[in-house]
């Protein structure tokens, strides 16, 4: 468990995260997401011990970081997956973590096999690809056998197998009880990977809450219905609270009433439905609705843009 009381960190002037409070629990995975220059990386080196924070506290499993005997037995890391040494092979990086925090042997063999290096591991690590890369900084993260996982875009540069097999062991270690804390730009993969959001921007807090209830918070309320008799029903959903409009013939965009009100005059008017479907925000639009105004850094808007708008 990870648990964040008032953190806050600045820099000269500049305030990188700012009086935030997040409790991370076991048994979830629980996605950290924000805008470029949100603070999410300080965040995680302030949990880390990396960064001291300027006041508030965070702890991990109890404890600040530092005040664990072995840390590796409690947190397993993953911020900088190139930060490996790149004349020595995957199993002698594994293995010299190991030997200086009272790891067995074997368990080398174990994390290489989980994460897929067998074939590899007597290579060196400068010559590994960035896939490749990830799945080393994986497997040292797992290498104590943590209860606590910190991980920071473990997806990058791997292929689509390497996606589907990062988010599988996520939802395992989960299931496990162990508490799994992602950072994440690809809101896709956070949509089938994490059941928990702490979503921050400029530092703060802006959401932490269930993916289905971050999602619902900027979905629009609208329903879709498509009818061979849209121009009719269109007419009997006319109201002063009400909004239809169609976006293409036989396709209506209802705001006001409910998917349940609309079938309810359908039917009593005796008009066919080919579909009644609310319409729903995907992670990635709720997550742009939501950080508009926490972003940091924007490109400006071209003359095309401008003129779609």
């Amino acid at each position: 468990m990870i648990e964040a009381r008032g953190l806050t960190k600045r820099y000269g002037d500049k305030t990188a995260v700012d009086d935030l409070s997040f409790t991370v629990r076991p048994g979830v995975v629980t996605g950290f997401l924000g805008p470029n220059g949100a603070g999410k990386s300080t965040t995680m080196r302030m949990i880390l011990g990396l960064d001291r924070p300027t006041s508030g506290s965070v702890t991990v499993n109890g404890r600040p970081y530092s005040g664990h005997a072995a840390p590796l037995h409690e947190v397993g890391a993953l911020l900088e997956a190139k930060a490996v040494h790149t004349g020595r092979t995957a199993y002698s990086h594994l293995l010299a973590l190991a030997a200086t925090t009272g790891i067995p042997c074997g368990r080398v063999d174990e994390v290489t096999d989980l994460v897929g290096l067998r074939d590899v591991a007597r290579k060196r690590a400068g010559g590994f690809s960035l896939g490749m890369g990830q799945r080393l900084g994986i497997a040292s993260a797992l290498l104590g056998d943590p209860r606590t996982l910190i991980l920071d875009e473990p997806v990058n540069g791997l292929d689509p197998e390497g996606i589907l097999w990062i988010r599988n062991l996520l939802k395992d270690l989960a299931a496990e009880g162990r508490a799994v804390f992602v950072s994440s730009h690809l809101m896709s993969e956070m949509a089938l990977t994490a059941d928990h959001l702490i979503v921050i921007g400029r530092g703060r807090l802006i959401a932490d809450t269930s993916v289905a209830e971050f999602v619902e918070r900027a979905s629009t309320g609208r329903v879709k219905v498509r009818s061979p008799r849209a121009a009719r029903l269109r007419d009997l959903l006319a109201g002063p609270s009400v909004t239809v409009t169609e976006p293409q013939e036989g396709t209506l965009l209802v705001s006001g009433m409910t998917s349940d009100e609309i079938g309810r005059i359908a039917s009593g008017n005796g008009i066919t439905l080919f579909e009644l479907a609310p319409q729903q925000a995907s992670l990635e639009e709720a997550f742009m609705e939501l950080t508009g105004e926490s972003v940091e850094y924007r490109a400006p808007v071209r003359a095309a843009e401008e003129s779609a708008a």
